[in-house]
């Protein structure tokens, strides 16, 4: 559980300081994001190779993690520039919709088991 926390913290923590223009902050919270993601992604693949129906999951960590690369990598040279690409921003945006969707999928399963 820890370990998917920690990626959305700092997604939201880089759309918090793109909001308040930190740019700078913004791109290193997203490259603090990668290995997280990446270790949020393995689990989840792991959890589907161990046999849990969690395909859903895994694709979507998996999503979260290439999103999360393409932000950070079209962040890169442009952040002496003060500036955001678009491709950037809409890649942090759709993590957010990512999140969202995993929190709602997950809500869903729960009440379902109930």
């Amino acid at each position: 559980m820890s370990r998917r926390v920690l990626p959305v913290l700092l997604v939201l923590a880089a759309a918090a300081a793109d909001g308040a223009g930190f740019h700078g902050l913004a791109f290193y919270a997203l490259l603090l994001a990668v290995p997280t993601a990446a270790v949020a992604a393995l689990e989840a693949f792991g959890r589907v190779l161990d046999g849990a129906d969690e395909h859903l999951h895994a694709l979507l960590w998996a999503l979260v993690l290439a999103l999360v690369v393409v932000g950070a990598a079209v962040r890169a040279p442009a952040v002496t520039e003060g500036a955001v690409p678009t491709l950037a921003r809409s890649a942090l945006v759709a993590c957010l919709a990512i999140f969202c969707v995993q929190a709602v999928v997950a809500a869903t399963q729960e009440l379902r088991a109930r």
